[in-house]
């Protein structure tokens, strides 16, 4: 406590001191005003690699890239999408991807089951983080939580996908991308240090130039390390990162290649409590106690690389490839606190895994734009496919050896034995492959335009084929019960009318495919697949693009088949979750030195056409009514380069079973910041000092629950964050 206490008067005199010596700087001399420039909108080629200007001082995106149909403006399309850059990483000091989609009121960030695993509902349905694209590749991002240091856009795309993106295990709802970090057309080198409470101490290098005779080539490097006690007792973290983009930009070929290296160490860290027997929500514990116990811990270590090129055949056409490639190694010892009744009472288990995994991502295609008579016309033929191999092992504690801890009281207790439960899990030490999944699919679409392209209709199918192979742990033979193939043609049809330059109306249908889920031990027909799970979305709105605000108001319907426990307690596909919506967005700079971006989601996501009646109405799990975000940032005058900032984060009540008797709290939370950007050393390099304190009223809270209802997380407590950056 000590250290931390010197850490944190060491970083706020640093921080004031800085302050002051600028602030005294600027009545002397007047510095020039530091501006993000991006590409102009006209400038903008849709379809390929190059990224969507930004918004808001450099911090938001209107558009993004959508599978293999490229980066695209969404004013331009008849879907949802929207991206966060890599200045808004900087500026609100975000360390993960959840960091950052906490933005959009869309989203809503859900920790693994039983581990520390980042995922996410988007419209209210399940996106698990492993299905991330990078660069639209599906299988190359490091697994479970990702350092948002590495990307330069977090980009969401709303909506069922499978057209753009293919199958994948989740996604129904929506897809997150990352695009990397290239060079700059200027030279750049950052360094920083950072401090989180309770004691997290970083330091990261962010440098990239281009070189040759017309800038062709160009190198980016990347490097973080994090470490340190999080704002929970007894929850250490690490975070190891090194990730390089190199690329070359000629004429009519580009290229570049990306590769990286992550390591996440998860100490201590909360997983959630089990809630499954019990029959009511507990209060939570206190924000900053840790109910979890010291010897659980996580490592999770990822090699990822990928390339892609693109090739300009004439001025109409272009032949584009990608490739990428990921190999994961997870090895942990978990634990979570089993509730047993209202006084906290709870018992620890305790469940030992080893799991590696090695996938491969590629796409190709050919694009291009021709006319026939007064109708324009963008084709897009491509081709995808990722397999992937998993090997798993696993040892658990048996019920009667888990010991007794209290939620509220947590004195720590010593780590149950474990056992394979007779060789069922596996070797340990030396995993068979558990299973293999290979997605592949034809794409093709057609955007037709006619009236000077004000009127956009775009048709297109997707061919895709999903082979899942699932195999026994211990004699490495195939479980015909978890193995299936399926295929599919899904298509997708929208409309975009543009009355104005500024006003894009537009209405799509689209379809998503998924791998089922396999039934529990509580199922007759345990460790059979449901099969393949087919969704549809039928969705209306409207974007508006000013130039400085920007906007846009979604209206939609998804229906995705669910599997339930019937009266006679077989596991199917026999019911359906229905989720309709409307979401809001608007984003940009209304008044000078004021910039905006807020978002609300009103939803409705319950169960119909259940077998038998069953929870025939109710409400899905973990799905809020009502989720809003709004951020603001202000420049305060006439100190040149300060800057306030402030978020508020407001949830509705969400249920934590599919009978709806057990219900989470709504919570709202408040975040505030300061940033200050001034010049040093004879106006010739960059200074940043940034302050924030997230959960500034401590709101002590139940945030989500997993999609079986299983286990409750719970919200971070206050948390201070403080960095240094200097660019020369």
């Amino acid at each position: 406590m000590n250290n931390t206490r010197i850490m944190n008067k060491t970083l706020l005199a640093l921080a004031i001191g800085a302050i002051t010596h600028s602030a005294m700087a600027a009545e002397n001399k007047k510095e020039d005003t530091i501006v993000v420039q991006t590409a102009a909108a006209s400038d903008f080629k849709p379809g390929g690699d190059q990224l969507v200007p930004a918004f808001l001082d450099g911090q938001v995106a209107n558009g993004g890239r959508m599978g293999m149909l490229g980066q695209q403006n969404a004013m331009d399309v008849p879907f949802n999408i929207i991206s966060y850059t890599s200045k808004l990483v900087e500026d609100q000091q975000a360390r993960t991807i959840a960091d950052v989609v906490a933005n959009d009121a869309g989203v809503q960030s859900v920790q693994g089951y039983g581990n520390s695993a980042e995922s996410f509902r988007i419209r209210g349905l399940k996106f698990d983080g492993d299905d991330m694209t990078f660069g639209g590749l599906s299988g190359v991002l490091p697994r479970q939580v990702v350092d948002a240091q590495m990307v330069d856009r977090i980009e969401i795309f709303k909506g069922a996908n499978s057209l753009m993106n293919g199958a994948a295990s989740s996604g129904v709802g929506g897809m997150i991308n990352l695009e990397p970090k290239h060079a700059g057309a200027t030279p750049q080198a950052k360094v920083g240090v950072d401090y989180t409470s309770e004691s997290q101490i970083g330091t990261t290098l962010d440098a990239g130039r281009r070189f040759g005779d017309s800038d062709q080539f160009g190198a980016r490097v990347n490097v973080v390390h994090r470490e340190g006690e999080a704002p929970v007792e007894n929850d250490r973290r690490r975070t190891t990162l090194l990730s390089t983009g190199l690329d070359y930009a000629g004429e009519d070929f580009r290229t570049s290649v990306d590769m990286g290296y992550q390591k996440k160490t998860f100490h201590g860290s909360e997983t959630g409590v089990n809630v499954a027997g019990v029959n009511f929500v507990p209060e939570p514990p206190k924000n900053d106690r840790n109910y979890n116990q010291k010897w659980a811990y996580s490592n999770i270590e990822n090699e990822f690389g990928m390339w892609r090129s693109e090739y300009d055949i004439n001025d109409s056409w272009t032949a584009y490839t990608g490739l990428g490639a990921q190999h994961a190694h997870e090895e942990g010892l978990y634990s979570g606190a089993k509730l047993v009744d209202a006084s906290g009472k709870a018992t620890a288990t305790r469940l030992d895994t080893n799991r590696i995994s090695d996938s491969v991502s590629g796409m190709a295609g050919i694009r291009g734009n021709f006319d026939t008579g007064f109708v324009s016309h963008k084709v897009n033929v491509g081709y995808s496919a990722m397999t992937k191999n998993e090997k798993i092992a696993w040892k658990m504690s048996a019920a009667a050896n888990n010991p007794v801890t209290n939620i509220y009281h947590n004195t720590g207790v010593n780590a149950p034995p474990s056992t394979n439960s007779n060789g069922a899990g596996g070797n340990y030490s030396d995993p068979l492959t558990s299973g293999r999944t290979r997605t592949q699919g034809w794409l093709l679409s057609d955007t037709l335009g006619v009236l000077d392209d004000s009127l956009l209709f775009t048709a297109g199918a997707r061919h895709q084929k999903v082979v899942i192979r699932g195999y026994n742990k211990v004699t490495g033979l195939e479980n015909a019960g978890d193995s299936f193939d399926g295929d599919r043609w899904m298509p997708t049809y929208g409309v975009v009318y543009k009355p104005w330059e500024q006003l894009s109306l537009y209405a799509n249908h689209t379809e998503a495919l998924q791998p089922g889920k396999t039934a529990p031990n509580t199922a007759t027909n345990y460790g059979q697949s449901t099969g393949i799970v087919h969704s549809k979305q039928n969705e209306v709105g409207l974007k508006a693009d000013f130039g400085r605000v920007g906007g846009s108001l979604a209206l939609f319907e998804i229906k995705m088949p669910t599997p339930i426990l019937d009266s006679n307690k077989h596991y199917g596909l026999d019911a359906e979750q229905r989720n309709r919506g409307v979401e809001l967005n608007i984003f940009g700079e209304p008044m000078l030195g004021l910039r905006l971006n807020a978002s609300a989601t009103w939803l409705q996501a319950e169960l119909t056409k259940t077998k038998d009646g069953i929870n025939q109405g109710n409400d899905a799990i973990g799905v809020p009514n009502f989720y809003a975000v709004l951020g603001a940032e202000y420049d305060i005058k006439p100190i040149d380069g300060l800057t306030a900032t402030a978020r508020v984060n407001h949830s509705g009540s969400q249920y934590a079973d599919l009978t709806n008797s057990k219900k989470l709290d709504s919570y709202t939370t408040l975040d505030l910041g300061m940033r200050y950007r001034f010049a040093v050393n004879n106006n010739q390099n960059q200074m940043t000092v940034r302050a924030g304190i997230e959960n500034l009223t401590d709101e002590n809270y139940w945030s989500s629950v997993d999609d079986s209802g299983t286990y409750l997380f719970q919200g971070e407590p206050r948390t201070v964050k403080v960095s240094v950056g200097y660019e020369f």
